[in-house]
């Protein structure tokens, strides 16, 4: 049977948090509303994939959840398989899944090899066939110290070399460039194409959490699998100053303990003016009419804050890995958002006037953001030069909808 349109295969390991999935959704979207005829399929990980919506000719795998520990050292989901039994299938099914749907470009999502090298086998078997293989990173991938600590015993700058086409940098390259400080040839820096930020819009749809207060501070962590520290600081600050200008929604994420959920409903319920919601798979009304932001500084949640212009203040991790340390500091640096370190943010007094300060703080749109945020436009016009040099002259670009 004759296939029509051209095949996109995503990858998306998503061992915790949302964002990687988040991310792929996003690229995914974007670009079957700008090209007519194509197919995306994703291999997520998220154990709430079905959570969210998918366009049309969007659609995703499920393969078995791993989650990664504190520590850094995985585990299946499951208790009763091991982790390695987890890992198999998760290979299987993705060599399966590559085999079956034969696309015409794959897209591998910040984990070169995928999680345990569980990619490596499928990335080598597509080579052969001509599909052109990408590599999607973050702007900030970790510090060149921690990356190079990570990647140099897999040998992971020349598997990357000899596998991808074209490796993808989701940002613009004036803010940072996660490669600077590692060995890199030049045949591979000659491939690597920056995006600029992948820019977030409000949702179509009429569903929307309406929060009791008008006016608010939003406070997100993402997933919250690691969120909950952040959120009790925030608490103890509205309860040592009442004199915050405006109340705070706070949001705490699929993967939050049922502890800290319990302990956060309870001291939110005392203060009288925050308001405290489980899960909201459209976010990003939320944002649209926050007053301001408050985040950790994840490469979702920071996309998201600059769409939609809102004044932030970022409360980066700091560990296992640095990279919300170095996003949060190189936007700072440039007048993107104001910044508290963890320990910093500890101290209420000192959170509680970080608030205030955050009220009365400058906009993104102020120091330039707009003119970063065009990385889903960069994407299309780059998948697009991609499918006509592969002659498929059944593919059309849209102007201005979807098909």
């Amino acid at each position: 049977m004759r296939r029509t349109g051209v095949r996109i295969l995503m990858y998306s390991h998503d061992t915790f948090g949302l964002g990687h999935l988040r991310r792929c959704r996003a690229i995914a979207h974007s670009l079957v509303e700008k090209i007519s005829s194509l197919h995306v399929l994703i291999i997520s990980g998220s154990p709430i994939a079905g959570a969210f919506d998918f366009r049309v000719r969007v659609d995703f795998v499920k393969i078995p959840s791993v989650i990664k520990l504190h520590s850094g050292e995985y585990k299946s989901m499951t208790e009763h398989i091991d982790l390695d039994e987890t890992l198999e299938m998760r290979a299987s099914m993705i060599r399966d899944t590559a085999r079956s749907f034969k696309p015409d470009i794959m897209i591998v999502d910040k984990e070169p090899m995928g999680l345990h090298n569980e990619v490596e086998e499928t990335l080598r078997e597509l080579k052969t066939t001509g599909c052109e293989l990408i590599l999607g990173m973050r702007d900030v991938m970790d510090s060149a110290r921690l990356l190079d600590k990570e990647w140099r015993p897999k040998n992971m700058i020349a598997k990357i070399d000899e596998l991808y086409d074209q490796i993808w940098v989701y940002g613009p390259q004036s803010f940072w460039n996660p490669l600077d400080g590692l060995k890199v040839p030049d045949s591979l820096t000659q491939r690597i194409k920056f995006t600029g930020f992948l820019e977030r819009n409000e949702p179509v749809s009429t569903y929307r959490h309406q929060p009791v207060q008008e006016d608010f501070i939003l406070v997100t962590t993402g997933g919250g699998g690691d969120g909950a520290a952040l959120l009790k600081d925030v608490l103890a600050a509205y309860e040592s100053d009442p004199t915050i200008p405006y109340g705070a929604v706070m949001v705490l994420g699929p993967f939050m303990p049922a502890a800290d959920r319990d302990e956060i409903f309870k001291r939110a319920e005392k203060t009288g003016c925050i308001e405290v919601i489980e899960f909201d798979a459209l976010l990003e009304k939320l944002i649209v009419d926050a007053v301001a932001v408050v985040g950790m500084c994840g490469y979702n949640t920071f996309c998201e804050y600059m769409s939609f212009d809102k004044r932030t203040l970022f409360v980066p991790r700091v560990k296992p890995r640095e990279e919300q340390l170095v996003r949060a500091t190189r936007a700072a640096e440039i007048g993107l958002a104001n910044v508290l370190l963890p320990q910093d943010a500890k101290k209420p007094n000192v959170l509680a006037q970080a608030l205030h300060d955050l009220i009365k703080a400058d906009l993104p749109s102020k120091a330039g953001v707009k003119s970063m945020l065009n990385g889903l436009d960069t994407i299309a016009e780059v998948t697009t030069q991609i499918i006509e040099q592969r002659s498929r002259p059944e593919l059309s670009v849209i102007k201005g909808g979807a098909s």
